[in-house]
């Protein structure tokens, strides 16, 4: 069978077996998307705690990290590759906890999203995109100056 548009596959449906595939490869992903949508709607609805403590604590997370990012990557590092080494089960496990501390205590999962927010800004390489922007600056700069002066 040809490779056709995206649409072909689309019409034709989604097997069973390739649906397992997928839930298989990314159910930590999965349940990590679900557990950040229930603890947002958990805390915009006041259902246990407002959204005040979870920006608090999401702030809290990304101020530590990002003071303190080699001591913060050494403690999540570990606890993400035990976590990809687990057996399906003991990862389903972890994934209900998430959900239910999602319910209950949303803070502590913006505190986690907080922690890995500043480790992401601290390891961005930020003089990158701004280099090039300087450069451009300058260029631009030398142009006005040589039409100013003959």
């Amino acid at each position: 069978m040809k490779k056709g548009s995206p649409m072909d596959k689309f019409k034709e449906g989604v097997s069973v077996k390739e649906l397992e595939n997928f839930a298989r490869r990314y159910m930590t992903e999965g349940f990590l998307i679900l557990s950040i949508v229930i603890a947002t709607l958990s805390s915009v609805f006041d259902f246990f705690t407002g959204p005040g403590w979870s920006v608090f604590f999401a702030g809290i997370g990304i101020i530590v990290s990002t003071a303190f990012p080699a001591q913060i990557h050494k403690l999540i590092k570990p606890l993400s590759q035990f976590l990809k080494k687990q057996e399906k089960t003991v990862q389903i496990i972890v994934g209900i906890v998430r959900l239910i501390f999602a319910i209950f205590i949303p803070f502590l999962l913006f505190a986690e999203a907080g922690l890995l927010a500043g480790l992401v800004y601290h390891r961005t390489p930020h003089d990158a995109c701004c280099e090039k922007k300087d450069e451009n600056k300058q260029d631009e700069h030398h142009d006005h100056n040589d039409e100013e002066h003959p």
